[in-house]
C-alpha cells in the first residue's frame, strides 16, 4: 500500500535496487544530520526529468515534496555557520532532581532536541552534575553522535579528561566549553530556559499525583493485610559486577514518593562468590543494627537510620524473604512488616504463606511495589555504572610518575588525545623539549604496556 502511494521504496519486494536504496538511505541520514543539499538536488533533478518526459503529475508531486522539505528546513533554527556541529546542554535543578535539555546543532541548524529529568542520588555540585550528564549522554553512543563541540553552563571537574573521553569516542578532537558571548551564549540561555519550563511541568504533574499515591498506599495496605498504610517503604536489592564488587542498595519511599536523601548504598564486606542471600543478610543486619543504635541514642538531626519502615520490601522470592524475616527476628524487630517481590512473574510473597499473594496485575498496589523495587535495582546498578564510566574517563596518563595535571593538560593540548599520543614513537616523545626524558620514557612504557626500547636516545 505505501509503495503504491509512493511513501515507500519497497525494497522488500525488489522495487528498488540495492545501490539506489543505499543512496536513498544515505541521503536521509545526511538530511537528518543537517546536510539538506543532496536531498533537494536529487528531488529537483527528478522533477525536471519528469517534466521533460511529460510526466506532469509526477513532476507536481516532486515539486510538492521540495516545498515540504524547504518548510522543514525553515523550521530548523539557524544558530551558527553552516560548518558548525555542536550540542548545547541547559540545566535546571533542585536538591533532588535536575532537568536537562539538549539541542543538537548540525551544519549550523538545530536539527533535534532531547529532554530528560535526572535523579540526584547524592548531593552534587553543578560541575559534578555536568560531568554525570556528559557520561550519561555520550557513554554509549556511536562516533557519529558525538559532535565537535559541547556547550555547557559550567565546566565539569577534570574537564580535560572529559574532552579526552569524548575525543576518543568521536575519533577526532572534541571541545567542552562554556560560551561567553554571541549566538552560542544566547542559545545556551534558550536551552536553559526550556529546561526550567520542562522542570516546572514535571513538578506540577508530580504534585497532581497526590490523590493517586494515597489510593495506591491504601490498596497496598489491603493487599498485604498490613496494620496501617505503609507511609515509609524501604526496599533492598543486591547487585554484583561479574561476581565482584557486590553492593546492596536501600531506597526509601515516603508518602508514595522517593526520599532520596535517605537512600543508602552498602558495599558488601563478604565477597566470597555470588551468594546474594549472604549479601542480603549482611546488608539488612547492618541497616537495622544502625536503627537500633540510633533509636537508643535518640532521633537527632542527621540520624537517617533512626526511623523504621512500615514495610520492608526485598527484591527476590521466598529465599530472600526468609533472610529478611530471620534478620528481623534475630534483632527483635518482628513488628516490622516484610514482603518480597520476585522479578520473573512479579509474585508477591509474605511471611507465613507458602504461595504468592494474588495481587491483580493492573492494581495500583502492585504498581507501587514495582516502582520501589525498580528504583532499588536502578540505585544498585548506578554504582557499577559509575565504576565503568569512571574507567572510561580515567586517563592512561594518570599513573605516569612525574606527569602532573599541568603536564598532562599540556600534552593533551599539543597532541590532541591519548590515542594520538599512543601513535607517537619514543623518539618523538623524547623530542618534546619541556618533557623530561625520564617522564617521556615512563609515558611511552605506560602507553604501550612494556619497557621503552633502547634504540631511542640512550641518555
Amino acid at each position: 500500500l505505501y509503495a503504491h502511494i509512493e511513501k515507500c521504496a519497497a525494497p522488500c519486494v525488489g522495487a528498488i535496487g540495492r545501490d539506489d536504496y543505499d543512496r536513498l538511505v544515505g541521503d536521509l541520514l545526511e538530511f537528518l544530520d543537517g546536510d539538506h543539499s543532496p536531498v533537494l538536488d536529487r528531488l529537483d533533478k527528478q522533477m525536471h526529468g519528469a517534466a521533460d518526459s511529460l510526466e506532469y503529475e509526477r513532476a507536481a508531486r516532486l515539486r510538492d515534496q521540495i516545498t515540504s522539505v524547504r518548510k522543514v528546513i525553515e523550521r530548523q533554527q539557524m544558530v551558527g555557520p553552516k560548518e558548525e556541529d555542536f550540542d548545547c546542554i541547559g540545566l535546571a535543578e533542585d536538591p533532588l532532581e535536575a532537568s536537562v535539555q539538549v539541542f543538537f546543532v548540525r551544519k549550523g541548524r538545530v536539527v533535534g532536541r532531547k529532554g530528560l529529568v535526572v535523579d540526584k542520588v547524592e548531593e552534587l555540585a553543578p560541575a559534578a552534575l555536568v560531568g554525570r550528564i556528559l557520561e550519561q549522554l555520550y557513554g554509549d553512543v556511536p562516533a557519529t553522535d558525538v559532535p565537535r563541540e559541547v556547550l555547557v553552563p559550567v565546566l565539569p571537574d577534570d574537564a580535560e579528561l572529559y574532552e579526552e573521553f569524548l575525543t576518543t569516542a568521536r575519533g577526532s578532537r572534541v571541545r567542552v566549553r562554556v560560551p561567553q558571548r554571541g549566538a552560542k551564549r544566547q542559545l545556551l540561555g534558550t536551552v536553559t530556559h526550556n529546561a526550567g519550563e520542562a522542570f516546572a511541568r514535571h513538578k506540577l504533574k508530580r504534585a497532581s499525583d497526590h490523590n493517586a499515591r494515597a489510593r495506591a498506599l491504601t490498596a497496598l495496605q489491603d493487599a498485604l493485610d498490613l496494620p496501617e498504610a505503609p507511609l515509609r517503604i524501604e526496599c533492598f536489592d543486591i547487585s554484583n559486577l561479574q561476581g565482584t564488587e557486590i553492593v546492596g542498595s536501600m531506597v526509601v519511599m515516603e508518602d508514595g514518593l522517593a526520599k532520596r536523601s535517605d537512600y543508602r548504598r552498602f558495599k558488601v564486606r563478604r565477597q566470597e562468590g555470588q551468594d546474594d542471600f549472604a549479601a542480603m543478610e549482611e546488608v539488612l543486619t547492618r541497616r537495622f543494627r544502625r536503627y537500633l543504635q540510633e533509636r537508643d541514642e535518640g532521633a537527632r538531626k542527621g540520624k537517617r537510620f533512626a526511623y523504621p519502615p512500615n514495610l520492608l520490601l526485598v527484591d527476590g522470592g521466598k529465599g530472600q524473604l526468609g533472610v529478611a524475616v530471620r534478620v528481623l527476628e534475630e534483632l527483635g524487630l518482628e513488628e516490622i512488616s516484610v514482603a518480597a517481590l520476585a522479578k520473573r512473574f512479579e509474585e508477591v510473597y509474605v511471611p507465613g504463606q507458602p504461595d504468592p499473594l494474588r495481587v491483580p496485575r493492573d492494581s495500583e498496589a502492585l504498581y507501587l511495589l514495582q516502582q520501589v523495587r525498580d528504583e532499588a535495582h536502578r540505585f544498585a546498578i548506578t554504582y557499577h555504572r559509575q565504576l565503568r564510566q569512571k574507567k572510561m574517563t580515567k586517563s592512561a596518563l594518570d599513573e605516569v610518575p612525574g606527569l602532573g595535571p599541568t603536564r598532562r593538560s599540556r600534552l593533551l593540548k599539543e597532541f590532541g588525545s591519548v590515542k594520538k599520543l599512543r601513535e607517537r614513537s619514543l623518539d618523538e616523545l623524547l623530542a618534546v623539549a619541556w618533557l623530561p626524558d625520564r617522564v617521556a620514557r615512563d609515558l611511552y612504557e605506560r602507553l604501550h604496556g612494556g619497557a621503552a626500547t633502547m634504540d631511542a636516545r640512550n641518555g
